[in-house]
């Protein structure tokens, strides 16, 4: 068999969820320095007497290097390979987060904020290209899918951890809370020590020797990895074809880059007006001021979080497209329902808020299978690197816009708005979701796949 059958029909194994684990550890600092931050600020505004531009640009900056680090290192990481790029953000997100500690005027915080959001930007198509490129098909999306419940998972972890320090040792304590990144950096980079490069990648280079060793060091304990066919359908094209972006501008990737860009910007914008509630639900449950309000936080990204669990079951059983078309479709239905009544009583307002969390889990998981599935191994990190810069642009004009919407318009509009940007989310699906449930990740990208070897099978007896 070749390469891609040997690896797309393998056993799930400790490998995977090793890598998992690890790949896992992206999203979830990403959750936990783009959170922690907002536990921070009361000690840091008082300490450097910071405006009210300076507070923005602190609290925005790590977006703002998600975007370019993202945009910009993903092409690098098909260029020069994941594994690589998979040591370099972590060690750059460790030392940055040291850096933090040791700041003394705002200007500094932001430039390392900044430099913090590239490592996050460039962990995105690093991990879900590496994660892709090893995983099962039977499993390829539910794993993809875990890594969204690492973002929540972070989040939760952020306000928590800034609950117990500065409840312990008050706002004065802000470069401790910001030095805590280091320590979960620090995790996650020896979690992902010894990691082999992606064989698809090394193939798709022309490595084969490296590609074999990468397959035997990961699963030498159900191949027999000397009976593996390394070679693809364009093998004489393999020199060639080294991340030429122009491909993104061709059929069919052009359609998807703009769909997974569409649906992931459409998905993150409204989520900061349904957010707005979030005071007046904590309030409801004496959680609304001061340090509570960040054990609210922790409750709010675990109801997210809960939304994920049943999406990540049918990821693999119903499929994708039917499952990001009905999920957005839910979605608008409590944000229009807000959008009416913004004076609800209380219990409907928690109702709403509750059902678009669990109808969010849905497009949440796909944000990460989507785009690491319906690109080709050459430009994978790339697309994916481009829609996650896109969805950063979703994010901070839903952080821009909503304050102006609330000032002039009022709530229920502003709702009505979110509403209605989540029912073209469902139209974006309708008519552009492809279903990849099944597919190798050479079918679901694109990709010519090598007739299978007649020799002996290179899959060993379980």
């Amino acid at each position: 068999m070749n390469i891609h059958v040997a690896i797309d029909e393998a056993r799930f194994t400790r490998f995977h969820k090793k890598l998992v684990a690890a790949c896992m550890g992206g999203p979830i600092l990403d959750g936990y320095i783009l959170s922690i931050i907002a536990i921070a600020l009361v000690g840091i505004s008082a300490d450097f007497h910071t405006t009210e531009l300076e507070t923005s640009l602190i609290g925005a900056s790590a977006l703002v290097g998600i975007f370019f680090g993202a945009v910009l290192l993903g092409p690098l990481t098909d260029r020069i390979g994941r594994q690589l790029m998979y040591t370099i953000d972590l060690w750059a997100l460790v030392i940055v987060s040291v850096l933090q500690f040791f700041v003394q005027d705002s200007l500094q915080l932001i430039i390392l904020r900044f430099i913090a959001g590239l490592a996050i930007g460039a962990d995105y198509p690093i991990a879900n290209s590496l994660l892709a490129e090893w995983l099962p098909r039977k499993r390829r999306g539910q794993m993809l899918g875990v890594l969204q419940v690492g973002w929540f998972i972070g989040a939760a972890l952020a306000s928590l951890v800034g609950f117990v320090i500065f409840e312990a040792f008050g706002a004065g304590s802000w470069r401790w809370i910001l030095l805590t990144a280091a320590v979960l950096g620090t995790v996650v980079m020896l979690m992902r020590l010894g990691t082999p490069e992606s064989p698809r990648w090394l193939l798709h280079n022309g490595r084969k020797a490296d590609a074999k060793l990468a397959l035997r060091a990961a699963l030498s304990d159900q191949l027999n990895v000397d009976h593996v066919v390394f070679e693809t359908a364009d093998d004489a094209a393999v020199g060639k074809k080294k991340a030429d972006l122009r491909v993104l501008l061709r059929r069919p990737y052009l359609k998807r880059i703009i769909f997974c860009s569409s649906f992931y910007a459409l998905q993150v914008g409204p989520l900061f007006a349904i957010f707005t509630f979030g005071p007046t639900i904590l309030s409801a449950f004496g959680m609304g001021e001061g340090n509570l309000s960040n054990l609210g936080s922790v409750i709010i990204d675990m109801v997210f979080l809960a939304g994920c669990i049943p999406a990540l079951k049918l990821i693999e059983s119903w499929g994708r497209r039917p499952l990001i078309i009905w999920c957005f479709a839910l979605m608008a239905v409590p944000l229009f329902v807000l959008g009416l009544f913004p004076s609800a009583p209380v219990a409907i307002i928690v109702g709403c808020f509750v059902a678009y969390a669990l109808f969010s889990g849905g497009p949440s998981i796909l944000e990460w299978a989507y785009p690491s599935e319906i690109f080709p191994t050459h430009v994978r990190a790339s697309a994916v690197g481009i829609t996650t810069a896109v969805s950063r642009i979703g994010a901070a004009l839903g952080t821009f816009a909503l304050p102006f919407g609330l000032a002039y318009w009022g709530i229920g509009p502003t709702m009505l708005v979110a509403a209605v940007l989540t029912a073209v989310g469902f139209f974006v699906c309708l008519f552009m979701a492809e279903e990849t449930k099944g597919m190798t990740l050479a079918q679901a990208g694109g990709e010519p796949e090598a007739a299978d070897s007649t020799e002996e099978p290179a899959l060993q007896a379980n």
